[in-house]
């Protein structure tokens, strides 16, 4: 590493902050935390090696007031800030404001960020360099309700909203038919006004039942573009991910190779830097469309590290350093199946409203080919102040059918109590027969498990399940001890009616 990089702000919180300070550790760099008033004694606060508060309660008073976070940059002595994923991440004014105090920023230059982060100029880029884009068009913001009927024609139907400067679903709306149009841009540019405060929209054709598929990228600072492989993205609710893995199931070779190409050259022609992704749309002819670029990690970056056996996070930080890339396209090869699910508090019998309370108790799986990416521990409060993301599981096999059984497994293994969540329903995906065999499309939860009914137990009963677990687990009579079949008895709580974590998986 660099001389340059010594100390890392981690400008972030949960899981992705406790994944890179992980990352920072191993590389020798002290890592710097920064803590909203409720995140004081979160996980990330506690496993770093020096804290910053930056106050207030709301993401909107903490991670996303950039003045305090270069302020507590210039506090610690840090010497880069490496931003994860959400919040400030894919803000090109921040990322400037970086480079402008001096520091070095991990990740892409503010002009790739700002280029890639308004759709319409990415859709543009893309197709000068050649690179297939979903058809669609700018819909200008004083378009009559003539003009936009016209252009939604000429995308045809059925059709996407989509807010310019955003993503995650949000900002986005679907049209089946005309007489649905202007409804679906009134609130769609509304979504977009309050989310990016940017109400620009724009038309993208939708693709039916098309598969969800991106490319991870590596770039350095001396020209060299690598990629790593796919991810399927496609197990998806409300346009969030669900459950991803790598490399994408039944995706024919020759594919792959095109779609790799083109990733490539989508980062060559932006100039791009650090790790990227590159996300498209496969219909079911097998062609293939450009998305959007994500100049940033992903959420679901683990699963490309656990086939190909490289830790992007310090890829970044040496590139940031300056460093060049160590392989050739050649040396990186993909071995096995990886797959991860997300650990959501949420509930899913409530339309997965999110929860809060205290993690009374958690217990995540340990073996041969898991990982676990947590954000919190016991005792921790889940606060309705941020993302309701817990942790990643994620599993490895030889074969994708052994990766999913490790993942069923960890997911029975995994134990949370004091707060609702979505164990169930992972569970009901990973078991369900259509996602065994690998038929997976971007509509698969909404066809196999749209009236999911699966019940988290309420606040109440999860205290008295976690009062119960932890009096069962206190040391037994040594007699008790020698007996194999009592050590083999289930929990307390997963035999207590009503309370079953196994649900059948839907049609």
């Amino acid at each position: 590493m660099s001389a340059k990089i010594e100390r890392v702000l981690i400008a972030n919180r949960g899981e992705i902050a406790v994944r890179i300070l992980r990352a920072c550790r191993e590389l020798g760099l002290e890592s710097v935390a920064i803590a909203s008033d409720v995140d004081r004694t979160a996980l990330h606060a506690r496993l770093a090696d020096r804290v910053e508060l930056i106050g207030g309660a709301t993401a909107a008073e903490s991670y996303l007031q950039a003045g305090k976070i270069l302020e507590a940059a210039r506090r610690s002595g840090a010497h880069a800030i490496h931003p994860g994923y959400g919040f400030l991440a894919e803000s090109a004014s921040f990322a400037a404001s970086v480079r402008d105090a001096g520091l070095i920023w991990v990740g892409p230059s503010p002009e790739v960020i700002a280029a890639m982060g308004i759709k319409t100029e990415a859709r543009t880029r893309m197709q000068a360099a050649g690179v297939p884009v979903v058809p669609g068009a700018e819909l200008p913001e004083k378009a009559t309700a003539k003009q936009q009927q016209k252009i939604a024609a000429s995308v045809g139907y059925p059709l996407l909203v989509k807010a310019a400067a955003g993503g995650g679903g949000k900002g986005m709306r679907a049209v089946d038919s005309s007489d649905q149009l202007q409804a679906a841009i009134a609130a769609a540019r509304r979504e977009a006004k309050s989310a990016f405060d940017d109400a620009t929209v724009y038309l993208e054709r939708q693709l039916i039942r098309p598969r969800h598929v991106e490319i991870q990228i590596l770039a350095d600072s001396h020209g060299k573009v690598l990629h790593l492989g796919q991810r399927d993205c496609s197990l998806q609710r409300r346009h969030q991910k669900v459950v991803e893995e790598a490399p994408a199931p039944r995706l024919p070779a020759a594919t792959a190779a095109k779609m790799a190409e083109a990733a490539v050259t989508a980062a060559r022609a932006v100039g791009y830097e650090g790790a990227g992704t590159v996300e498209m749309l496969l219909d079911a002819t097998g062609e293939f469309f450009f998305l959007e670029m994500n100049t940033r990690l992903q959420v679901e970056h683990a699963v490309t590290e656990m086939i190909f056996g490289v830790d992007l996070v310090a890829e970044q930080l040496r590139v940031a350093a300056g460093e060049p890339l160590a392989w050739e396209q050649a040396d990186l090869k993909a071995r096995g199946h990886a797959m991860e699910a997300r650990l959501y508090a949420e509930d899913p019998a409530q339309a997965f409203l999110p929860q809060t309370g205290e993690i009374l108790l958690l217990e995540l799986p340990s073996g041969p080919g898991l990982r676990v990416d947590s954000g919190v521990g016991n005792g921790d409060a889940v606060s309705l102040h941020y993302d309701p993301m817990l942790a990643k599981l994620v599993a490895y096999g030889p074969t994708r059918e052994s990766a999913r059984r490790r993942l069923v497994e960890a997911l029975r293994a995994t134990v949370l109590l004091g707060v609702g969540n979505n164990l169930s329903y992972l569970r009901a995906i990973c078991e369900h027969p259509q996602f065994a065999a690998g038929n997976v499309h971007t509509s698969f939860l909404a066809d196999h498990l749209g009236d999911f009914g699966g019940r988290a137990p309420g606040a109440d009963e999860q205290i008295i399940l976690g009062a119960a677990t932890l009096l069962l687990r206190r040391p037994a009579p040594a007699a008790a001890n020698s007996d194999p079949a009592g050590a083999r008895r289930p929990l307390l709580w997963q035999e207590l009616p009503g309370f079953a974590l196994r649900p059948e998986a839907g049609s």
